[in-house]
């Protein structure tokens, strides 16, 4: 294994490897192939940003020839993940749960590949936390404490607001330290917001298994007031949307993220990054939609983004592959009309985007939510920067 690239592996986008990154190189040096893996919690149908970010990591392990596993949280997902989270989280069925992993596979081969010599491997953790009887799951708590579980920030901060803490929320990183100890790894991947479940499975995997299992966490991609960036209002980006808006999307960035989304968004060097971005961060910011759009759909479908992005945005031209709504009625409200034509899900996101100066019709600023808006065929209904609808009557 080259050492650029294992160094490359320690240090890209990594925040921190437990217990030590000189102990998980030593290994990494050694030629062992280790088996790693990352959970997914399936709480929407769309991979997103953050899921992005673990892909990366993912793929750089996959191609230097380890075993990796892509896990699909069908089982936690049904608890809900109480990470950052101030309130107790809706638990979703089985049902959903899957839903909403059907099509992450797809998704996550735009990154990853589950094919060829060395395949990642899909897997779900209900194939054995559905097996664990109540016995068992008491004998598995017994390597826990309370006090460890109080030492969440997020439980902290709701016993001050005198909100309440489930048990089910409590027994969340038991499930995940189950996943690790179940598949016997070496190592597992996640954001740093995930630390403290990850190494719950650093101390159940040593209580069961006398194993040390490495945790590496990653950076999150956030703003300079730690707010994470690409799911801001209506414009999340996902991998499932297209390359255009998520050009546009990644266009969207505060300058201050730049540098931090091409180390962990792309494989491009990043030597004199910094530089070139305080030189020209437009140009940069360009560059990097580009690769990042590039990596997910080719090189083709990022020329065109990037064409379609100049067009729009700089030149104010109305884009090529605008979809076509086909209606009867001639005269609609304002915001009646978005939430039949899709842009908005409710009458009150409708009126918001409104409210927030966000909504063109025919290239006029709509300022209220009952405004009559008269139709007549081909206007273009704009939301924001990045979603455009044409209307046909019929």
């Amino acid at each position: 294994m080259n050492t650029d690239e294992i160094t490359k592996l320690l240090t890209r986008g990594v925040e921190k490897v437990y217990p030590t990154i000189e102990a998980l190189e030593s290994v990494l040096r050694s030629g062992k192939k280790l088996r790693l893996y990352q959970g997914f919690d399936p709480s929407m149908p769309s991979l997103h940003l953050g899921n992005f970010v673990g892909l990366m990591k993912l793929r750089q392990f996959q191609k230097l020839g380890h075993e990796v596993i892509f896990l699909v949280g069908d089982f936690t997902g049904m608890i809900g993940d109480p990470t950052d989270k101030t309130a107790t989280r809706k638990m979703l069925t089985r049902e959903e749960a899957i839903k909403n992993a059907e099509l992450w596979k797809e998704q996550a081969a735009k990154i990853i590949d589950f094919n060829g010599e060395n395949p990642v491997k899909l897997m779900f953790n209900s194939e054995w936390s559905d097996k664990i009887s109540f016995k068992e799951l008491i004998q598995i708590t017994s390597n826990f404490t309370v006090q460890q579980m109080m030492e969440r920030d997020m439980f902290q901060a709701r016993i001050k607001e005198n909100k309440p803490i489930h048990l089910h929320e409590f027994l969340y990183p038991v499930a995940q330290a189950i996943d690790c100890v179940s598949m016997d790894v070496d190592l597992e991947l996640g954001g740093n917001d995930q630390t403290f479940n990850m190494l719950a499975g650093r101390t159940l995997m040593k209580a069961l298994k006398n194993k040390e299992k490495f945790v590496m966490t990653t950076k999150l991609l956030v703003d300079a007031h730690g707010q994470k960036v690409g799911k801001t209002t209506g414009n999340a980006l996902f991998l499932d949307s297209t390359p255009e808006s998520f050009f546009g999307g990644i266009m969207s960035f505060p300058d201050e993220v730049i540098a931090l989304s091409f180390e962990l968004l792309t494989e491009v060097p990043l030597d004199g990054i910094v530089e070139k971005i305080k030189k020209d961060p437009m140009k940069e910011k360009k560059n990097l939609a580009f690769e990042v759009v590039k990596l997910l759909w080719g090189d083709e479908s990022a020329e065109y983004a990037k064409k379609n992005f100049e067009n729009v945005f700089q030149n104010k031209e109305t884009p090529d592959n605008v979809p076509i709504v086909e209606l009867k009625e001639t005269s609609w409200q304002a915001g009646k009309l978005l939430v039949n034509l899709g842009l908005a899900k409710s009458n009150s996101e409708a009126k918001r985007l409104i409210e927030q100066g966000g909504v063109d019709i025919d290239g006029k600023r709509i300022e209220f939510d009952y405004e009559d808006v008269p139709l007549k065929d081909g206007i273009i209904v704009k939301v924001g920067k990045t979603r455009f609808i044409k209307i046909k009557l019929i």
